[in-house]
């Protein structure tokens, strides 16, 4: 009777701190995320994406990022631009409607924290790592990709002024759920 009891109220304090450990590391995405894109010719931001992120500093394996970018949320700054940047010749928005990362590991240096996992874009996946910071409630990313790689546009005619590297500037305000 007694290893019962004890079986049970062990059990009971594992379920009440897995509630706990839940409630404090989901986030949900604030209002003034933001998605910028630079390189050579082509520049503007992303407006809408949507995601679930969990994340705890003191228990980062425990962590995961799950994020979804609205293609036909493009803006250039530029209407023909926005429309070339969703053709079939860019980004292809009618048949690939999103780019989605999706993380699978979390690692820390001295400076900031890496998350690695797929980002697919263009419907081609391709593992990446992401060097981010979490500071005030906000996750901030500055990385580079190569549009090549997920066959963004191409080099000829006027593609070719285009970069091939393509710097994220993100930053991503949440508040815990």
């Amino acid at each position: 009777m007694k290893t019962t009891t004890q079986f049970t109220l062990a059990g009971l304090i594992l379920l009440l701190s897995a509630f706990t450990l839940n409630n404090s590391i989901n986030w949900e995405i604030s209002q003034g995320h933001s998605i910028k894109f630079s390189g050579t010719d082509a520049e503007g931001i992303f407006k809408t994406m949507t995601g679930d992120i969990t994340f705890d500093e003191s228990n980062i394996d425990s962590s995961q990022f799950s994020f979804k970018i609205d293609v036909n949320s493009i803006n250039t700054g530029n209407g023909m631009k926005n429309k070339h940047a969703v053709s079939s010749k860019w980004f292809d928005a009618s048949n690939h409607p999103s780019i989605q990362f999706e993380s699978n590991k979390f690692s820390k240096t001295d400076k900031e924290y890496l998350v690695t996992g797929l980002l697919e874009i263009h419907g081609i996946e391709k593992e990446i790592t992401i060097p981010f910071s979490f500071i005030n409630n906000s996750f901030v990313a500055k990385f580079s990709i190569n549009r090549l790689d997920y066959k963004v546009g191409n080099t000829k005619g006027m593609n070719n002024k285009v970069s091939n590297e393509i710097k994220l500037d993100v930053t991503i305000p949440v508040t815990s759920k």
